[in-house]
């Protein structure tokens, strides 16, 4: 080592002359041979012309195609009682039945209250025997109508023999066979027989008009014992039709009087549901649609479209519409909130995510689509049904390309380079 060094320091300078020729040697080694044309700087290659890049709105679109699809005008309304009723009494009297309890199901005709007869019995027994009465008299008149018209019959030809006695003893009287006293006595017979026809009409008179009288008796007597009889069925208030018992009877000894309340009934089977539909969506509905609805406790009840009314509301401008649907089993009660759904005819729709509807600056639901020369253009839309999905929208063309990603930053007219994806895609987003 003490050597190397000794070396080092004493042949410095011709060290590194040593190192700076082998530097050279392998600088030199390495270069091409035409030492002139490595020398010289290698050629820039050409500039490409860059494509100008594309100018508008990138945004995400598909291809929508039409399908036609059953709508349904949605609705929330309420159930309501087929038939609801206050029976209430027709006559006063004191309750003398035991009381039948709300929630009871009670059959057509079936006794709810009953009032004690009082002197319901007797005024009846008294009007049978005036009509007993009035029904005894009849015959006994009715055979004086036909002796009256024979008296009359006699009188008439009475009269007739009369008349032919004066002309006869008139006659003889000019022929000089007859004396003035003659001619006197036949037409005073003929004066004579004439009051006896007038008598007569008179009598036959007298015995229809008393026969009329009798038979107004008997009809005055007849409605006597109806109105008795009517009297004592008010004494039993009966159900006007089979349902539930929605409070209890009258109590027992309850003093009723006429228009007092015995019992509420209503009829649960069949049930309605009940909801108003606005002027926009009337048109739509029709009687005997099929329609369903869901109540608040998720059953599910199916039925028909009744009623719809002719008239609107004048305070909500809509009208009432009635949907009659089987309760055979009484679980569905009145005045439970119902979300219904009435059918109507099917009408062309898209189905798309509902991330694809916006609002124009008036405020108008719709999408914005892509047009043919690559632009931006708001659609309005009609929406009739969200499902899980998507939704289905209604007032598009039969085929369109809907902006799905980035329609909140185009307006129309803006152009746009739209990128398509598949329907599946967009609609499970």
């Amino acid at each position: 080592m003490t050597a190397f060094l000794v070396v080092a320091v004493l042949q410095r300078d011709a060290l590194f002359d040593f190192a700076r020729e082998n530097h050279l040697a392998l600088v030199l080694g390495d270069a091409p041979e035409d030492e002139a044309a490595a020398s010289e700087p290698e050629a820039e290659p050409e500039p490409v012309p860059e494509t100008p890049a594309p100018q508008g709105v990138r945004v995400v679109a598909r291809h929508s195609q039409a399908e036609v699809v059953d709508t349904a005008v949605i609705l929330r309304g309420q159930t309501e009682a087929a038939r609801e009723v206050n029976v209430m009494a027709e006559t006063s009297g004191l309750v003398v039945s035991d009381p039948l309890r709300k929630g009871a199901f009670v059959e057509q005709g079936q006794l709810l209250c009953e009032l004690d007869p009082g002197t319901r019995g007797a005024s009846l027994d008294e009007a049978l025997a005036r009509l007993e009465e009035a029904e005894a008299r009849v015959p006994g008149i009715e055979a004086g109508v036909p002796e009256a018209e024979a008296r009359l019959q006699e009188a008439l030809a009475r009269l007739d023999e009369a008349e032919i006695n004066a002309r006869a003893a008139k006659a003889l009287k000019e022929d000089g066979f007859s004396t003035d006293t003659r001619v006197a006595a036949t037409a005073a017979a003929v004066r004579s027989a004439e009051a006896s026809v007038s008598a007569a009409r008179a009598g036959l008179e007298i015995a229809k008009s008393g026969l009329k009288g009798a038979q107004a008796s008997i009809r005055t007597a007849e409605a006597a014992v109806a109105a008795a009889r009517k009297e004592i069925d008010r004494l039993e208030v009966r159900a006007p039709f089979a349902g539930l018992l929605e409070s209890d009877a009258a109590e027992l000894g309850t003093l009723m009087q006429p228009g007092a309340l015995c019992a509420t009934i209503i009829q649960l089977d069949p049930i309605k549901l009940v909801a108003y539909v606005p002027e926009t969506e009337v048109a739509r509905v029709e009687l005997g649609a099929l329609a369903g609805a869901e109540l608040a406790e998720g059953r599910d009840v199916a039925g028909q479209v009744t009623f719809l009314s002719r008239s609107a509301d004048p305070t909500t401008r809509t009208f009432r519409v009635e949907i009659t649907a089987a309760n055979p089993d009484l679980k569905i009660r009145d005045g439970q909130t119902a979300e219904i759904a009435i059918s109507t005819a099917g009408v062309a729709a898209h189905l798309l995510p509902a991330s694809v509807l916006t609002l124009n600056d008036d405020g108008t639901l719709g999408i914005r689509s892509v047009t043919s020369d690559s632009t931006a253009a708001f659609l309005p839309v009609t929406l009739l049904r969200d499902t899980r999905e998507g939704v289905w929208l209604a007032g598009l063309p039969e085929t369109v390309d809907v902006i799905t990603l980035g329609q909140e930053y185009v307006e129309s007219g803006v152009r746009v380079i739209p990128t398509y994806r598949e329907a599946t895609a967009e609609v499970s987003q």
